[in-house]
């Protein structure tokens, strides 16, 4: 049952741009890890994510790209899927999807304002208010079991694992794609602490996959699922993955799992760490389908791997020049960029232009990238935690005192983009990287010639 409000009503939302902005406003409240503030709502609307069957997915990077696997593939055995992601790259609405399209605007207006009486109770008591990120996951959840009724959401952490938000729920199964430094300043300084953050998403019982490589987070996750009586699935123990053959747009490989061996899988992802992402989603298809029922012909599972999408991840946006953009903005996502960019693509010149926020690991990141460039474009992305062009650019230099390379400062993005394009002759390559903040931005500017609405 859904709790009365006190106090009296609420100011009402009118617009899809008054529910977007009401719920951005509530950015200010910051990033405050817990569970506590969210656990009230729900209780106050019913509790209605107990009725859905989630797949829970952390990692420092390949979250995005796993979901993306696993919402294609679940579609293409005909289930209906919910998806629930973070950031999003165009627009507000990307973060709740139901069958592979956004949430309808009057929709989200509807469940915003449903919403936002319990938020503004709950701030008026010690509990505090709650964060923008908290209400955008109650209103996927009331998307979800009050709207849709999908047979699957495929729930994709926010932040770590442990506290953040999307923990709310009790999933079917768990996913810890892999863990690297990222959120520093929240989730810890060291790979077993960031490990411990993201194990807190396994629960008693429930199934956990995951790719992590490390032995101190392997430790951790193996730890975690004992205590929790909960079977773990580690690459490289329990499944592996085979390449066959690899060439742009397509990456050909065999899956090797615990129940069978599968030939002839496909995706159309660039960059190798797309095929671990991929062994991943298909080694909790096959939990999914040895124990829950899960109805998944062969060719459903290779059409879907081969359908799957997921834009601002080494995306060639552009032909003429070739713009390809990849959001790699913590160092392990530098690294796979620079291995993807030496092994995948030809070409001449390297141009390379990068914006990135204040709060990130960029010395590790630069030093995976300044060997490979022939240009470097140091930019701003248009957001307020932004790392001022100056600043690091002075990191370059102190980085590369010898550089081979021409290192341009340009503030403006847009200004950035234009000199990027200049630069790029027909066989070279022009790549725009960093927060995905900047790279929101640039897709819809080179794609659509529009302002994106970017965020969290």
């Amino acid at each position: 049952m859904t709790q009365p409000i006190p106090g009296g009503a609420a100011a009402p939302l009118h617009t899809y741009q008054e529910a977007v902005d009401w719920i951005n406003g509530l950015i200010p409240f910051g990033i405050r890890p817990g569970l506590d503030r969210v656990k009230e709502l729900m209780d106050r609307l019913g509790n209605p994510q107990r009725r859905l069957k989630f797949i829970h997915v952390a990692g420092t990077n390949g979250k995005g790209s796993t979901c993306a696997y696993l919402t294609s593939v679940l579609l293409e055995c005909g289930y209906d899927v919910g998806t629930f992601t973070s950031p999003y790259i165009t627009k507000f609405t990307n973060r709740f999807q139901y069958n592979g399209k956004d949430i309808e605007e009057e929709t989200l207006l509807k469940l915003a304002g449903e919403l936002k009486p319990h938020v503004e109770a709950l701030a008026a008591t010690e509990t505090g208010s709650p964060t923008m990120f908290e209400v955008a996951t109650a209103l996927a959840i009331l998307y979800y079991a009050n709207v849709t009724y999908p047979d699957y959401v495929v729930w994709e952490t926010g932040l770590g694992g442990r506290l953040d938000v999307t923990n709310i729920v009790t999933p079917i199964v768990s996913i810890i794609t892999n863990i690297g430094h990222d959120h520093m300043d929240i989730l810890g300084s060291s790979i077993t602490e960031i490990a411990r953050e993201k194990a807190g998403i396994i629960k008693p019982g429930v199934p956990v996959i995951s790719a992590v490589t490390q032995p101190e987070a392997i430790q951790v996750i193996r730890e975690t699922a004992e205590s929790n009586r909960s079977t773990l699935y580690l690459y490289g123990e329990k499944f592996h993955m085979t390449p066959v053959a690899v060439k742009e747009d397509e990456q050909q490989f065999e899956f090797q799992g615990l129940f069978r061996s599968i030939g002839d899988l496909a995706i159309t992802l660039n960059g190798e760490h797309q095929l671990l992402n991929a062994a991943v989603a298909v080694m909790t298809l096959e939990v999914l389908r040895q124990y829950y029922a899960l109805i998944m012909e062969d060719d459903d599972l290779a059409g879907g791997l081969r359908k799957a999408a997921w834009p601002g991840r080494l995306e060639m946006v552009s032909r003429e020049p070739r713009v390809l953009l990849d959001g790699a903005h913590n160092p392990e996502g530098a690294e796979s960029l620079a291995r993807s960019l030496t092994n995948t693509y030809t070409y001449d010149r390297l141009h390379l232009m990068m914006g990135m926020l204040e709060n990130k690991n960029h010395r590790d990141a630069l030093k995976h990238i300044l060997p490979i460039v022939d240009t470097l474009i140091v930019t701003e992305p248009d957001f307020r935690k932004k790392m001022d062009a100056e600043s690091l650019a002075e990191l370059v230099r102190e980085l590369a005192p010898n550089a081979s390379f021409e290192l341009i400062v340009q503030p403006d993005w847009q200004s950035a983009l234009l000199q990027l394009q200049q630069l790029t002759e027909s066989r070279d390559l022009a790549v725009v990287t960093g927060t995905l903040y900047l790279i929101a931005d640039v897709r819809s500017r080179l794609l659509d010639n529009t302002d994106s609405e970017k965020g969290w």
